[in-house]
């Protein structure tokens, strides 16, 4: 059995990120754990969503609807908190080893986009 050898961060990134004609296809590589949280938490503000919905459809008061809507915001941006996190750990830090300091623009972008 032939020994492995070790594969460097930009290697992971090429394989990770891989190439689809010229567009670079890219994905996020969190542990299994950490996705299922994530979906976790999701599901349940799906079901809020439906929720409001359903408050709104049997024409709930405005503020009580108001409240579930802000618990929606709340829990999204709990989400992308947790997102930003898990990414700068990972993706960002490895396209920063891998030579890619681009990727610090591209998350000032995202970081503006979830703070307004």
């Amino acid at each position: 059995m032939a020994e492995e050898q070790p594969v460097s961060h930009h290697e992971v990134h090429e394989n990770h990120c891989g190439t689809d004609g010229e567009k670079a296809i890219r994905k996020s590589h969190h542990s299994a754990e950490f996705k299922n949280s994530l979906i976790s938490r999701l599901n349940r503000i799906e079901g809020q969503v439906r929720g409001i919905k359903g408050l709104i459809e049997k024409d709930t008061y405005c503020d009580d609807v108001l409240n579930q809507i802000a618990a929606v915001q709340s829990a999204l941006n709990g989400v992308g908190k947790l997102l930003l996190e898990g990414h700068m750990k990972s993706c960002v830090i490895e396209r920063m080893q891998a030579g890619e300091p681009e990727v610090i623009d591209e998350l000032l972008v995202t970081v503006k986009k979830l703070i307004r």
